[in-house]
């Protein structure tokens, strides 16, 4: 039985008349609330945040959900109190190595009399490419229209307007394990939180970091958090692929525990304070003090045992761009996020591993705390931030260069419409 943690916090401060917009990443070290609102001059602006420890979960997946609970509780109370507002829902993100994208296909016949596409018909055509066969314990969370074909006609973005006898669509289809997603719904019901939106982690950090070139050209997101790395491909505006990997910077100081031959807690300061990689500066020995005693570790084992996992990262990623054709052949790269990307040097691993450019993300046309917008690890819930603007209701005050998907595709793509604010 779930302890129930509802007793929000209420700020005395709290003005009902100003809307506000929350997004809850539920990482597998530390649970991160950041709440935003759209300024005067229509500019997303980040007004509060908040994080907790979380002890809950294991690669993204959730484990013991009372811990879980109470670390989304400590997040969003904190939040609560630097905002000024009143969280009661947001858009959360969906993790772990159950999450899978399959591509798919659906066709229909247009049966209107002048064979003109409505909006009707869009709809039925992705739905019927939501028919596909899945295991019991599966669920879909998000679909996503890459293309249409009109009577052979390829690459179409919209076919409402045209005229035609037979739609296709082509789709990629992200599917999450279900006891998963219902342990994660758990863990927020028991914290008092009700769920605006669904979204996986890779999306919402490239709402965040990604530009609408990148998106445009083909681009790869990498974003590597404690537990997982998640990665999506975005090419021609549209969601191509989406994976995750069961390898992140917890992985880093376990290798750095093992070979330093110390303790966990050590080893995490020494991945933190001294950790540099490929040509940048090193310093060749790691001082490190924790709880009134001293340690000394060589630069060179530090930097070794930490290339070795991070290359083997790099090359988990690019054995998943050739399962879909794109290792290699992404003019917009690599853009590298999340709490592990603060390693310096880390882009020049990536660049060398997959043979593409590479570089750091960083958070852009987004106004605000400086300290969130600077910190990487952040990213996600940045990003949920801006996917609740949109779906939230008030996404048209939102300039277009804050959101470069297609705004009329993205909206059907959620698998729960914004709940009544």
């Amino acid at each position: 039985m779930l302890t129930v943690y509802n007793k929000r916090y209420t700020s005395p401060m709290r003005q009902q008349s100003l809307s506000h917009f929350t997004g809850l990443d539920i990482g597998t070290s530390t649970v991160r609330c950041v709440v935003g609102v759209i300024s005067d001059e229509g500019q997303p602006e980040i007004i509060g945040y908040g994080s907790s420890p979380n002890s809950g979960m294991r690669k993204g997946v959730v484990v013991m959900p009372e811990e879980v609970a109470h670390a989304i509780t400590q997040a969003v109370d904190d939040a609560a109190r630097h905002s000024g507002r009143d969280i009661r829902n947001a858009t959360v993100n969906i993790n772990g190595a159950h999450v899978l994208g399959n591509n798919s296909r659906g066709v229909i016949a247009i049966s209107a009399a002048n064979r003109e596409i409505d909006t009707e018909d869009r709809m039925r055509v992705e739905e019927a490419a939501t028919i596909i066969q899945m295991p019991a314990n599966r669920e879909i969370v998000q679909v996503f229209p890459k293309s249409y074909r009109l009577d052979g006609q390829e690459n179409i973005k919209d076919p409402v307007g045209m005229h035609g006898v037979r739609l296709e669509v082509d789709t990629h289809i992200v599917t999450a394990s279900t006891p998963s997603v219902r342990g994660t719904e758990a863990a927020l019901k028991a914290a008092g939180l009700d769920i605006s939106h669904k979204t996986v982690s890779s999306l919402a950090a490239a709402e965040a970091v990604m530009t609408k070139q990148q998106k445009e050209a083909g681009t790869l997101l990498v974003d590597i958090g404690a537990g997982t790395t998640n990665l999506v491909i975005i090419e021609e505006g549209e969601v191509q692929h989406v994976a995750v990997i069961p390898v992140g910077g917890i992985n880093i100081t376990n290798d750095l525990a093992i070979g330093l031959k110390t303790d966990l807690d050590i080893a995490e300061k020494v991945k933190i304070e001294y950790l540099t990689l490929g040509a940048h500066p090193r310093k060749s020995v790691a001082n490190i003090s924790h709880e009134g005693k001293h340690y000394t570790f060589s630069g060179d084992d530090v930097a070794m045992i930490v290339e070795a996992r991070i290359e083997e990262l790099f090359e988990l990623v690019d054995r998943e761009l050739k399962s879909v054709h794109r290792s290699r052949k992404l003019p917009g790269g690599v853009v590298i996020t999340g709490g592990t990307s603060k390693i310096a040097g880390i882009e020049q691993v990536a660049k060398d591993k997959l043979e593409l450019a590479a570089r750091v993300g960083t958070m852009t046309d987004i106004g605000g705390l400086a300290d969130i917008l600077a910190d990487n690890a952040y990213t996600t819930a940045v990003g949920l931030v801006l996917l609740d603007m949109l779906l939230g209701g008030q996404y048209g005050h939102i300039p277009a260069a804050t959101s470069n998907l297609s705004l009329g595709s993205l909206l059907k793509r959620f698998s729960k419409k914004p709940s009544p604010r």
